[in-house]
């Protein structure tokens, strides 16, 4: 992974890095699928043939290749896809890279593209991601009594693990105070409530066979695609299911998870996803980051990386990086971010939009 932010570099650059950095942790060893994976795919000049230039630039011409896009899920859609094929048998090791180049475009013109994922009739009644995004919140709120302030502790925890992040957007913790007094986005959100437009990329080489961040399960999940045919906006459906299937395949209960990663694109989200996975109750996600539940020595770390909120948002790649993060602590590579005790499950949650269609990723040291 190479560091997420403003970065000079294109696209394919940044893919590169990405890239070539995870064929050197393996020692080059031969690829035979490269999946590559970016939602909005921008060069300097239109839409890049993102992968035919990855693979010249890693000199895997001789690899087959897919190309996969599911809007914010594009990293978690592109692990599975490469799972998939190696559980075929079809190939032995493939490289996944996820990649986005965002900062160089203004913020109404990425707002725009964002909202490609939404429903038609969403983004013609002039619906953005963080306004549906501050519906759920509002919604959420209401149905557990909960003041408006419990959404910052959210913020603060993820901004408190990036700081320890070498790779992360934002190194800098913030207070409850900091964040409730950054500008209004869609109350209830705040700007520091919202994860950043960022550039990076991600790369992971998985091969058949068991190792040190061994996958256990794998389930994805949809939901209505507008907000409004949902019958209970406060909790993700697709997240729900795909737990449910996720924990199925690897047979494991949600009680045996360790560590998880989740898709916190607004921070109050990671309250919900951690519900949705099971981890905790309805409703008690906030006091799981109050009490310190979701600390690196907490019962269950929650985003020990900073979460897309702390890390920041490179579209593409943050799927990816959450699985990213699961494999470096169950291998004990996390550096200044490793939880307290090492753990045996993982669990990495990437999420579509509003959560339309949502991936779940379970991960152990050794196969069950």
């Amino acid at each position: 992974m190479g560091r997420f932010g403003k970065r000079p570099e294109g696209l394919i650059d940044l893919a590169t890095e990405a890239g070539s950095l995870a064929l050197e942790g393996v020692g080059r060893k031969p690829i035979d699928l490269l999946v590559g994976a970016t939602m909005l795919a921008h060069g300097p000049h239109g839409s890049e043939a993102f992968l035919p230039r990855l693979a010249g630039r890693l000199g895997l011409e001789s690899a087959s290749g897919l190309r996969v896009d599911s809007a914010s899920g594009t990293g978690g859609m592109a692990f599975h896809a490469a799972v998939l094929a190696l559980e075929s048998g079809r190939f032995e090791r493939a490289l996944v890279v996820a990649a986005e180049k965002m900062t160089d475009r203004p913020t109404a013109v990425i707002t725009k593209e964002l909202s490609a994922s939404l429903h038609t009739s969403e983004v013609a009644a002039g619906a953005t991601m963080p306004a549906l995004a501050a519906l759920v919140v509002e919604q959420y709120l209401a149905r557990y009594s909960l003041p408006t302030s419990v959404v910052d502790l959210a913020t603060v925890h993820g901004r408190a693990m990036a700081a320890r992040n070498p790779t992360a957007h934002f190194r800098t913790a913030v207070t409850s105070a900091e964040v409730a007094a950054s500008r209004p986005i869609a109350l209830p959100l705040r700007l520091l409530h919202c994860s950043a437009i960022s550039d990076g990329a991600t790369a992971v080489v998985l091969e058949r066979g068991v190792g040190p961040a061994t996958v256990l399960g794998l389930g994805q999940g949809f939901d209505a695609f507008r907000l409004v045919d949902r019958p209970d906006p406060t909790t993700f459906t697709a997240t729900r299911i795909a737990a449910k299937r996720a924990y199925e395949s690897a047979h494991l209960t949600r009680k045996e998870v360790n560590v998880a990663e989740v898709h916190d694109a607004f921070s109050p989200f990671g309250m919900i996803h951690i519900e949705d996975l099971g981890i905790c109750g309805p409703g008690e996600g906030p006091a799981w980051f109050e009490k310190g539940r979701a600390n690196l020595d907490g019962s269950v770390p929650i985003n020990p990386s900073g979460g897309v909120i702390g890390r920041g948002h490179p579209i593409a790649a943050s799927g990816l990086a959450e699985v990213a993060e699961v494999a470096l602590q169950l291998r004990g590579e996390a550096g200044d971010h490793t939880i307290g005790r090492r753990p045996k499950v993982g669990v990495a949650q990437a999420l579509s939009g509003i959560g339309a269609h949502n991936f779940v990723t379970i991960l152990g040291r050794e196969a069950t």
